[in-house]
C-alpha cells in the first residue's frame, strides 16, 4: 500500500517537472484542511480565502527548492502560516504569542473532555453537548496563536508531536509545553460547563 506521503512525493514530483494538473490536485487535497487551519489565525473569511490562495501561490513558487526532507503538508502549513503572519503584520494585527513555560505534559487525548457529556439524545443532553462544543472552539479561539496552532495541529490534524515541531520551527519540548499550556487553558474554561473540580482536568 502507497501512503499519503509518498503520493504527495510523486505529485509534487510530476509538479517540478512541469505538469500544472499535478499541484491542482495538491490543491483540491489539501485546501480545505489549509482554510480550516488559517481560520485559527484570520477571522474574515474573505481573508482567509486570499491568504490560502497566496499561501499556494507561494507554495507553487518553492516547490522547485522542495526536497522531500519534511512531509509536503509539514511544509505546506509552514508557508501557510508564514503567509498568514505577514498579511496579518501588514494589517497591524499581528498574533499574541508568549514565552514558554517549562511545565509537565500530560499526552491525554484533548478533546476527550466532550465524551464526558452523556451521550444521549435528550434534548437537554444534545443542548449540553452543543454548548460544551460552543465553549471548546471559544476557548480555542482566545488562545495566544503559538498555542491554538499547536492544540490544532495536535488535536484536529492529528500530527505527531515530532511533525508539529518541524512544522512551527521549534523543539519538541516547546511543542510539549505549548499543548500542556493549550489543553489546561481550555480545560479551565469548560470546568463550569462540565462540572469538574478545579484539580482535574476533565
Amino acid at each position: 500500500m502507497i501512503n499519503q506521503r509518498e503520493v504527495d512525493a510523486e505529485l509534487v514530483e510530476r509538479v517540478q517537472k512541469g505538469d500544472q494538473k499535478a499541484f491542482e490536485l495538491l490543491v483540491v487535497k489539501y485546501e480545505r484542511r489549509v482554510q480550516r487551519l488559517l481560520s485559527r489565525l484570520v477571522r474574515d473569511p474573505a481573508e482567509i480565502e486570499d491568504v490560502t490562495q497566496e499561501a499556494f501561490i507561494k507554495a507553487y513558487r518553492a516547490l522547485p527548492q522542495f526536497r522531500g526532507e519534511s512531509a509536503f503538508y509539514t511544509w505546506l502549513y509552514r508557508i501557510a502560516v508564514n503567509t498568514a503572519k505577514n498579511y496579518l503584520a501588514a494589517k497591524g494585527r499581528r498574533p499574541n504569542t508568549v514565552g514558554e513555560f517549562q511545565g509537565g505534559d500530560d499526552d491525554g487525548e484533548f478533546f476527550d473532555a466532550i465524551d464526558v457529556v452523556e451521550d444521549n439524545n435528550t434534548p437537554d443532553a444534545l443542548m449540553h453537548s452543543r454548548q460544551v462544543g460552543e465553549a471548546l472552539n471559544a476557548a480555542i479561539d482566545e488562545l495566544p496563536e503559538d498555542l491554538r496552532s499547536a492544540i490544532t495541529l495536535r488535536e484536529i490534524e492529528g500530527l505527531s508531536y515530532e511533525e508539529i515541531a518541524e512544522a512551527m520551527g521549534c523543539p519538541i519540548g516547546t511543542v510539549r509545553s505549548r499543548i500542556f499550556r493549550a489543553r489546561e487553558a481550555v480545560a479551565a474554561k469548560l470546568r463550569p460547563l462540565l462540572g469538574t473540580q478545579d484539580d482535574k482536568r476533565w
